[in-house]
Parts: C-alpha cells; sequence; structure tokens
C-alpha cells in the first residue's frame, strides 16, 4: 500500500486506501495485507466495503509489544466480521525473527482467541517441507514461490513454479494450499540466471496465473504497485514487482 515516498512506519491513509482499492477491484476477488497497525487495519473494512474477500495478516517481528498490538487487532478485526483467512506473521522464520516455538506459541494464542476463523502461517515453501509442526498448527499452508529469487533461468521459471508447488504438497499431508506470493520483477539487477525485464514479468504473469487456473491453485500474485522503499533491502530490483507502476498505471497494456 505505500505510496511513492512512503515506507514502513509512516501511516496508511483511508483515502489512499481507498484509491488503491479503486483500482484493483475490476481485476480481483481478494486483497492481502500484511498489517494491522500503521492504517493497515483499514484495508480489510475498506476491502469488505467494496465486496471483495480479505487474507489479513498479523506483521510478527522481533518486538513483543508490537507483536502484541499486531494480534490484539486481528483477532478484533476477525471478530468484526472483515477477515476471511487470517495469516499470523510473515516470513518469520526466514528473518530470524522468532524462534519456531515463539512462533508457534503466537499461532496457538490466536487460534485460541478465534476459533472460527482459517488460520495460517505465510512463509517460503521449504519452511513447511523442515517444520511440519507449522503444517500441523495452521488450517491452511500459505506459501510463497519465488524462481527469481532462486535464481532460475526464465525459461525454467514455469517448471521450477511446479517443483515448489509438488514440494509443499508433500509437506502438507492433504491440507490447502494458497499460494500467497509469487512474481516477477520487470527491470533492475539480475539473481544469478534470473533476468528482470518487462516481457520476462509479463511471461510469467501469464504462465503462472494460466498453471494456477489449470491446477485449481489459489494464488495471491506479488505485487499490486511498484514500491521504491524496498531499494534499499532488496537492491534496485525490489521497487520493480508491481503489476502497476508507482504512478498506479498499468505496466502492461
Amino acid at each position: 500500500m505505500y505510496e511513492e515516498g512512503q515506507k514502513p512506519g509512516d501511516i496508511i491513509s483511508e483515502s489512499q486506501i481507498e484509491r488503491r482499492l479503486q483500482i484493483l477491484k475490476p481485476y480481483t476477488n481478494w486483497v492481502r495485507s500484511f498489517s494491522t497497525t500503521e492504517g493497515n487495519e483499514l484495508i480489510p473494512k475498506l476491502a469488505k466495503h467494496h465486496g471483495l474477500k480479505t487474507l489479513a495478516g498479523a506483521w510478527l517481528g522481533n518486538e513483543k509489544e508490537k507483536n502484541e498490538k499486531e494480534l490484539e487487532n486481528l483477532i478484533q478485526l476477525c471478530r468484526d466480521g472483515f477477515v476471511d483467512i487470517a495469516a499470523v506473521g510473515n516470513e518469520v522464520l526466514y528473518r530470524n525473527d522468532l524462534s519456531l516455538e515463539e512462533l508457534l506459541e503466537q499461532i496457538r494464542y490466536f487460534k485460541s482467541m478465534v476459533p472460527d476463523i482459517t488460520v495460517g502461517y505465510v512463509d517460503a515453501y521449504y519452511e513447511f517441507s523442515r517444520h511440519p509442526e507449522l503444517v500441523d498448527v495452521c488450517d491452511v499452508v500459505l506459501t510463497n514461490y519465488y524462481p527469481f529469487w532462486e535464481g532460475t533461468h526464465f525459461n525454467n521459471s514455469l517448471g521450477h513454479l511446479n517443483y515448489m508447488h509438488q514440494q509443499t504438497l508433500n509437506a502438507a499431508n492433504g491440507k490447502k494450499i494458497i499460494i500467497t506470493e509469487t512474481g516477477w520483477p520487470s527491470q533492475g539487477e539480475n539473481t544469478k540466471e534470473a533476468a528482470p525485464g518487462t516481457i520476462n514479468a509479463l511471461k510469467y504473469f501469464i504462465n503462472a496465473q494460466t498453471w494456477a487456473i489449470k491446477n485449481g491453485i489459489e494464488m495471491f500474485y506479488f505485487s499490486s504497485f511498484d514500491e521504491s522503499w524496498k531499494v534499499g533491502a532488496e537492491g534496485e530490483v525490489g521497487a520493480y514487482w508491481g503489476l502497476w507502476d508507482k504512478n498506479e498505471k498499468l505496466k502492461y497494456t
């Protein structure tokens, strides 16, 4: 949701959420949010107003008080009927912000507070193979697939995407899998053999969507809009994952 000049920690306004939901609404039935503070808590409420379903997340890090506030707000959003699927944490293990046991404790606590909501945890596909306890505690497996970040040549990207999904299927023990992120950047630096570019990004979107539809897989695509702030965290390529650019113009026409 971050506009040009914004970054995590800044307050997101209701007006910018409204404007961007109006852009997305013709193209999707669902939106995913990553946090429940700093204005992000408005996203599920406004999305519901527009008739969209929501996968709403609590952002968990290494600060106890912030984690408590995120969970408290997500619990309230669920109780108020604004959440269809709740994600307790996003790539917490990937970032090493919490131990596995600390994360499991947070998920169990959340489930005890809102037992009627479908609950999952978002991370890279291999974390569910490494930690079967995560699968056990979740109602649904929420997983990220990025052939680009694993340095895969574009020509092999669809095969790699399918490989990641097969790995997750093996770990999921029959539980439903939802792809919470996949995508390809339109410009920036290479990652090994993975090359960004407008054509590669457009083709990956089409290939991933076609593959998901053919196989009956539900998928959130990353991302809606380019975000300049991500340059610092991921290099130049981090700013160019959107289907719309930073000025909210559709890249592919």
